[in-house]
């Protein structure tokens, strides 16, 4: 993970010393290493879903094969609300760093476990049910692992540069995205026919293992966040039901995260997980392609982010969230328009168009899942608003953007999706969001 860390300094302008600094890094990599098992697993998933789906359900139809298999992980992320909950709960009372321990040992189980599943042909529809119940799990506990990873480092990060801290977090997911894409090429690739049905596309699922392990490892050696251990070092504000304080305190700015969220999650997720699809099953460009142009954006994105993070820490949150609903607006439909010219090229240019939303709005989310709720119940405010928004609609997005494709004939349907979304977003940031980017970790956060 040392690829996702930012370079130490000695001293920085708040007069931070290196041993802060060091503990800084050191939990930036502890809490983006979960993030990328998760993020790897899920572009694993979706951009193997069309070899996935004759594995699993029968072959006399295969686009309703691949539809299952999308649909299998958008029942999955259902259950993600639940998970988070829980989780959460208990991030607020046991604290950070247990909690991701144990998130990032049961992400790594279960997803090991897909790879060693039995096939369709081999006993008929228990394959199906026993891959939505790994998935399920997997869902339920990854529910609480990104949101505990965010507040982990938000809670360790100096004052004037969270966003920054946390496009870290998220270029981790990212990065997990874009290890899933390439890990899926290369698969592709080095397995051809018989050999990749069979048991080619099971080697990827089984590496989580390792980097479970890695991840294990390095959340070991970080200390639970200062700001937790200010909170709760007398007692006082260690809630004994943080679910249902949450609810009762924070429902205002939780109802803003998730106005915005849903925006994020439809943009990202037709884009890394879909569109690559699209273009090889309606466009007819070679998987490849598909995957390596996909790989390309994402990789073009990454060292963008933190430069959004300086930017966001400088002039605001608001002003990014509504320039990446903007962008969602205006500039998806002319990806879309630039891409339906069916080259690599192309392919490649209008996912650079793509992620021009991305830069505003990738980050920022990010850090404002953890800025908008006070310390004694952001586990669980972020847990449940997150879930409620976000993860649903990350795993229901690819199923629907191919069910309008599929019922419209043609990708503008998905932007119509978007848009809406966006509208929605637009409205809750001008009117009801509270600006948080220089605000008290620990005090609670009322949208006006």
């Amino acid at each position: 993970m040392s690829a996702v860390v930012p370079p130490p300094t000695a001293v920085d302008s708040e007069g931070i010393d290196g041993e802060k600094r060091n503990a800084i890094r050191r939990a930036i990599g502890a809490g983006s290493i979960g993030n990328f098992v998760e993020q790897f697993d899920f572009g694993l998933y979706g951009y193997l879903a069309p070899i996935l789906a004759p594995s699993f359900f029968p072959d006399s139809n295969p686009t309703a094969a691949v539809l299952s298999t999308y649909a299998i992980l958008g029942i999955a992320c259902l259950f993600r609300p639940l998970g988070g909950t829980l989780v959460g709960r208990w991030g607020d009372r046991a604290g950070r760093k247990k909690t991701l321990l144990w998130t990032i040992a049961f992400m790594g189980v279960t997803t090991a476990l897909i790879g060693a599943l039995p096939t369709y042909q081999q006993i008929g529809l228990f394959a199906p049910l026993l891959l939505l119940l790994l998935r399920v799990i997997q869902g339920m506990v990854s529910g609480g692992e990104y949101v505990g990873a965010v507040a982990f480092i938000v809670e360790w990060a100096e004052p004037k540069r969270r966003a920054y801290y946390t496009s870290y977090a998220s270029n981790s997911c990212f990065l997990g995205i874009l290890a899933g894409a390439g890990t899926a090429a290369l698969t592709s690739w080095v397995f051809h026919g018989p050999a990749l049905d069979s048991w080619g596309w099971r080697i990827p699922f089984l590496l989580t293992l390792p980097l479970s392990a890695i991840g294990i490892w390095l959340r070991k050696r970080i200390a639970e966040t200062p700001e937790f251990v200010r909170a709760t070092q007398d007692g006082t504000q260690v809630v004994k039901a943080p679910v249902r304080e949450a609810l009762r305190s924070q429902w205002r700015p939780m109802l803003v995260f998730c106005g915005v969220s849903v925006m994020l999650a439809i943009l990202s997720y037709s884009w890394v997980t879909f569109y690559p699809q699209y273009l090889t099953g309606t466009l007819g460009l070679p998987r490849w392609m598909a995957l390596i142009s996909n790989a390309i954006s994402i990789a073009v994105l990454i060292p963008l982010l933190p430069l959004a993070g300086i930017l966001s820490d400088r002039i605001g949150r608001k002003p990014m969230l509504i320039a990446g609903a903007i962008g969602c607006i205006v500039l998806v439909p002319l990806a879309f328009r630039v891409g339906q010219e069916g080259t690599f090229g192309t392919a490649i240019v209008s996912q650079l168009i793509y992620i021009i939303p991305e830069f505003f709005l990738t980050g920022i989310v990010t850090v404002c899942a953890a800025e908008l709720f006070a310390t004694r119940t952001r586990f669980s405010a972020s847990a449940i608003a997150y879930n409620s928004s976000f993860s649903i609609f990350m795993g229901i997005t690819p199923f629907i953007a191919a069910l309008l494709v599929s019922t419209f004939g043609t990708i503008y349907a998905v932007w119509v999706y978007l848009a809406v979304a966006a509208v929605l977003a637009l409205v809750v940031v001008s009117a009801f969001m509270t600006e948080t980017f220089r605000s008290q970790l620990g005090a609670d956060k009322f949208a006006r």
